[in-house]
């Protein structure tokens, strides 16, 4: 839970498929630590803590032996869980985010509003079902998850590319960038952001 200025929170969640234990910094320094069993999750999650100056510690065990679902699922909502309690009462963030990345023949593009009424908005189709070992359709399932407990308004839009692993890199790099603008502290905003005087 966060206390006074620090915007940091610790989550652990432990079911019959999954044990995840995370701790999320909203004000980082990039540190990144993963190891969640699934290897290109593990590479995603970096670069969306680098690109974002958070620090995000993930240790997952999971059923991966069947497949990597619910390790990846779980492992945004315990993400998005943090992120919400990290933020606390949301007085002074700028509330919205908006970056384009692009990565090499990839073009992403995310869109935030940390408005307290989740909402996925996915935009994204690409030309293989895997990267290596990874299904791509896992990205969706992350990224909703992640929405769903953080409680925000994400859309996500791929404007073009035609490698699969470059595609999902610049959402993921996106993702970061968008976040850390929307979490920022703007000295000029004076309570929350929003004019119901609640976020």
């Amino acid at each position: 839970m966060s206390e006074g200025k620090q915007r940091t929170a610790q989550i652990e969640r432990n079911t019959n498929e999954t044990q995840i234990a995370l701790s999320f910094g909203v004000d980082g320094l990039g540190e990144s630590k993963q190891n969640s069993g699934v290897p290109f999750l593990d590479h995603m999650l970096d670069l969306f803590t680098r690109h974002g100056h958070f620090d995000l510690t993930v240790k997952a065990k999971g059923d991966i032996e069947i497949d990597y679902h619910h390790t990846v699922e779980d492992i945004g909502i315990c993400l998005g869980h943090a992120l919400r309690e990290a933020l606390g009462d949301k007085r002074g963030i700028k509330r919205y985010g908006n970056a384009f990345v692009p990565m090499d023949d990839a073009l992403a593009q995310v869109v935030i509003d940390i408005s307290n009424r989740p909402h996925l908005e996915y935009r994204a189709t690409y030309p293989t079902n895997m990267v290596g070992q990874f299904p791509t359709e896992l990205v969706h399932e992350f990224l909703w998850k992640l929405a769903l407990e953080a409680r925000i308004n994400l859309h996500v839009i791929l404007h073009y590319g035609h490698n699969t692993h470059h595609m999902i890199e610049a959402i993921f790099k996106a993702l970061g960038r968008a976040l850390d603008e929307a979490t920022t502290i703007d000295p000029r905003v004076k309570g929350v952001p929003s004019t119901k005087g609640v976020l």
